[in-house]
């Protein structure tokens, strides 16, 4: 039995998106507390709050799922996302070149890894495509509106959409989405 969208347009969905929204924000909290404990040297403390934030990434995942945030059918999705993350490659390495510009070389070097990361996840969904060959979304006659900001494609109505909708990729409030020609 599948989770997702169990408390989807019940009374749960705004305890459960708040959690879940705590449960995000833990995770980074987390890494960032892990990165400055490495800093002053204190990699076993890092180690453990390492595992905090994997831990609380999970949590949010299972709170994301629960709350229906994500299609069941994630295959659209994850082709818009593999787009960002090839994309995000340049976008980080173009930031990357900005902090540097500013004179916080190390920080630049650990964002020119970064960036090669994201162009890899993009990568690394491709092979997925390529594996599993999901077939295509069939929107014959439905109405697409397209994210302006991460190019997601909603398919169907997006006004019978709640009001708080946002894309499920970068946030974007429904009232931004203009509709693909």
């Amino acid at each position: 039995m599948s989770i997702q969208g169990l408390t989807k347009d019940t009374e749960l969905e705004s305890m459960i998106k708040n959690v879940m929204m705590a449960e995000a924000n833990g995770t980074m909290m987390y890494y960032a507390l892990a990165r400055l404990a490495t800093e002053q040297g204190m990699g076993d403390v890092a180690k453990t709050l390492i595992e905090s934030a994997n831990q609380e990434a999970v949590h949010a995942g299972f709170y994301a799922t629960l709350n229906g945030k994500y299609p069941k059918d994630f295959w659209q999705l994850l082709e818009t996302v593999k787009k960002a993350e090839i994309a995000g490659e340049a976008q980080v390495k173009a930031m990357a070149d900005k902090v540097r510009a500013a004179g916080f070389n190390e920080a630049a070097d650990e964002m020119e890894i970064f960036a090669k990361q994201e162009g890899h996840h993009g990568v690394v969904i491709d092979e997925i495509f390529k594996k599993y060959k999901p077939k295509k979304l069939d929107t014959a006659g439905q109405k697409i509106y397209v994210c302006p900001i991460c190019g997601y494609e909603f398919v169907g109505d997006l006004d019978s959409e709640p009001n708080d909708w946002t894309c499920p990729l970068c946030g974007q409030p429904k009232s931004v989405f203009k509709i693909k020609e």
